[in-house]
């Protein structure tokens, strides 16, 4: 299979950005330094990591420009060498960064202190300068440092950022703002361009949020300090209906203005059908208000999978069915340690997938190559059980061991898990590309076609939408298709359903508040964590 050029294949369609791991971008920094891996240990036709580093276009085998890279798994001292951190630290200068705050984390109580307003408190400030300075020095865009407002919903996070209500969610975060309006680098002194984040469980929420926190892009109130763009978190980024109604406001609030608000970015957005929807919203926003802007998104679910023992093997768009990259558990025997047959032949051959669809990577891997550890010489008489299976006596030949000196279940190293990663990001890209190619193509997914009987298309609804003269007009429009929108799957997989929201009828009298987080399509298998620490 040759390389790949995915940057050359993107055209106009809106950029997925792979959430990149601590864990593979460890792989790629620490062996441009030192014997990371053992050359030895290389497959066949693989004898670098950066063939594996999409951000490399010179020795990628399928280069793409653009990725997202947290500070919540992040070294914030850019004043220290740190090899792991190279990927991104030094990668060539025609990619795309979008830095993440780290709002996650303060969400999620691991990144403890008071983060209430003016609270002083030093944990909090030390950890809101070294964020900032970091996003300045690594990304071309970076997100202010958000407090989600589903955190008042987490005793556990509450309780150790101190958060507790949506007015303290709402102010705390606007204090990280003023930070960030009076202490970044600046754009033009070489610092990255800022993203306004959105947050808000449902419509009344989210149109305080932007109410409170719109003016920090405004241009003509703090000139040359500005925020350069959007972010949309919360119910901003997974419901239709919301999102059409802040565009048409940023529009006329004259929010998105060109070369000055060109980028929007949605968080955690892992339906491939959204590839689409947000493709179909970029283009109106570029013909209609702003030819230079861009929607991102983001998910981390290629690395996630593969931390489960998932690994992608097709990809598939029914006509008025669902889009998606289909993921199982994959061939982890030790029985393979000496298979030598390509890994896409052994895993349909032996019935672990129906179909396989290679990437440039997978077209160099063999069985042996991912199912590395040989099993044991188990002795004459013995049946292994989950119990005595690491118990020596139990064996003539012990098994092989891991670089720690212990022995599991699994056959994989962990640079199986980098190798299938490599597979899974790639798989992920051209199912999103493809999916846009498919579309533009008259290959129309479920989500965008709506059921009732006049079976209106997506992308004439958002044509009108954005072509009505007038801004009542446009809002009339979205509103005469309130209940197509509740049909339309959320970005991170909440039904139309759980969209409702403080606007429609019935939520006036019945309020369900929708508590999302990112990439919880795939299930966390802690025993394949444990083993994934353990290599």
């Amino acid at each position: 299979m040759e390389r790949d050029d995915l940057t050359a294949k993107q055209k106009d369609y809106a950029v997925f950005l792979p959430a990149i791991s601590g864990f593979y971008a460890t792989f790629v920094g620490k062996q441009r330094n030192e014997h990371y891996v053992d050359p030895a240990r290389f497959p066949a036709g693989l004898s670098d990591m950066e063939q594996l580093n999409w951000l490399n276009d010179q020795k990628s085998l399928f280069p793409y420009k653009w990725s997202l890279y947290s500070g919540g798994h992040a070294n914030l001292d850019l004043t220290k060498p740190d090899w792991s951190e190279d990927m991104v630290r030094n990668r060539d200068p025609g990619t795309t960064i979008l830095g993440d705050s780290g709002g996650f984390q303060i969400a999620k109580g691991l990144w403890e202190g008071d983060w209430k307003a003016n609270s002083g408190c030093p944990k909090a400030q030390g950890k809101r300068e070294a964020v900032l300075k970091w996003l300045d020095g690594v990304a071309d865009y970076g997100m202010t440092l958000d407090i989600p407002t589903w955190v008042i919903k987490d005793e556990f996070a509450s309780s150790k950022c101190q958060i507790r209500t949506l007015k303290q969610a709402v102010d705390a975060t606007k204090f990280n703002n003023d930070f960030y309006i009076n202490n970044r680098l600046g754009k033009d002194n070489g610092g990255m361009k800022v993203l306004n984040v959105l947050q808000g469980a449902n419509h009344a929420d989210a149109d305080a949020w932007y109410e409170t926190m719109k003016h920090y892009c405004d241009p003509k109130r703090y000139p040359g300090r500005h925020f350069d763009g959007w972010s949309m978190g919360g119910q901003n980024m997974c419901d239709v209906h919301l999102i059409l109604r802040r565009l048409i406001a940023l529009k006329y609030d004259g929010l998105l203005q060109e070369g000055v608000h060109d980028w929007m970015h949605f968080l955690g957005t892992s339906r491939l059908e959204w590839a689409v929807l947000l493709t179909v919203i970029q283009r109106n926003v570029r013909k209609y208000i702003n030819p230079a802007f861009t929607i991102s998104f983001d998910c981390a679910s290629p690395f996630l999978a593969t931390a489960n023992g998932q690994v992608y093997y097709e990809n598939v768009f029914p006509e008025h069915g669902k889009w998606s990259y289909r993921m199982a558990p994959s061939a982890d025997d030790k029985k393979y340690a000496t298979d030598t047959r390509k890994w896409g032949t052994g895993v349909v051959a032996d019935g672990i997938y129906d179909n396989w669809q290679e990437s440039p990577i997978s077209d160099l891997l063999t069985m042996r190559d991912i199912c590395i550890y040989k099993p044991g010489v188990v002795k004459a008489g013995v049946t292994l059980t989950e119990d005595n299976f690491k118990d020596p006596e139990m064996y003539d030949v012990l098994p092989d061991v891991n670089k720690n000196g212990k022995w599991g279940k699994t056959s994989w190293d962990s640079f199986s898990y980098a190798l299938l990663m490599g597979h899974n990001v790639y798989m992920h890209l051209t199912a999103v590309q493809e999916a846009n190619r498919q579309f533009d193509n008259g290959i129309i997914p479920m989500s965008m076609e709506y059921s009732a009987p006049t079976k209106d298309k997506f992308q004439d609804i958002v044509e009108r939408v954005f072509s009505a003269p007038t801004r009542a007009q446009s809002e009339e429009i979205i509103e005469q298709y309130s209940a197509y929108w509740m049909e339309i799957i959320g970005g991170r997989g909440n039904t139309g359903k759980k969209a409702l929201n403080s606007h429609t009828n019935f939520n006036a009298l019945f309020e369900e508040v929708v508590d999302v987080k990112p990439d919880e399509e795939v299930v966390l298998d802690q025993t394949r964590l444990d083993d994934l620490e353990a290599t």
